[in-house]
C-alpha cells in the first residue's frame, strides 16, 4: 500500500498549495537534489553542459567537487519553460540565485504587489 503524502509548495503569489504524490518521501528528496521533476528531462545537467560550471552573475568558477552550489535560474520565471537550447536558463551560484529572487520580492513589495 502506497502512502499518499501531501506537500505544500509555494506558487508565485506565495500562497501555499497542496500537491499529492504517490512517491515515497526519500525519492522526492532525491529528485529535488538532482534537479529532476518526475519523468521530465534533467534540465540542470543540460544547463551545466551548455553554460559551463560558472555563475552567470558573479563569474565564480566551479568544479566537480562544488558544482552542487550551482543552480539553474529560469530567466522568465516559468519552471516549465525548458527549451533544449538553454535559452531560458542561466547558471547561478546559490548566493546569486537567492539575491536574484530577493530582488524580485523587494521590487514587488516596493510597487505594492505584495503585502
Amino acid at each position: 500500500m502506497k502512502d499518499n503524502k501531501t506537500f505544500r509548495l509555494k506558487n508565485k503569489s506565495s500562497k501555499p498549495r497542496k500537491v499529492k504524490s504517490d512517491k515515497p518521501l526519500e525519492e522526492i528528496i532525491k529528485d529535488l537534489k538532482t534537479g529532476q521533476k518526475g519523468d521530465s528531462s534533467n534540465y540542470r545537467e543540460q544547463s551545466l553542459k551548455i553554460h559551463g560550471l560558472i555563475c552567470a552573475k558573479c563569474g565564480r568558477e566551479f568544479d566537480i567537487k562544488n558544482k552542487y552550489m550551482l543552480t539553474v535560474h529560469h530567466k522568465d520565471g516559468n519552471h516549465s519553460n525548458n527549451p533544449q537550447d538553454g535559452s531560458n536558463w542561466e547558471n547561478l551560484c546559490s548566493y546569486c540565485h537567492d539575491d536574484e529572487h530577493s530582488r524580485a520580492v523587494l521590487g514587488d513589495y516596493l510597487h505594492g504587489e505584495r503585502g
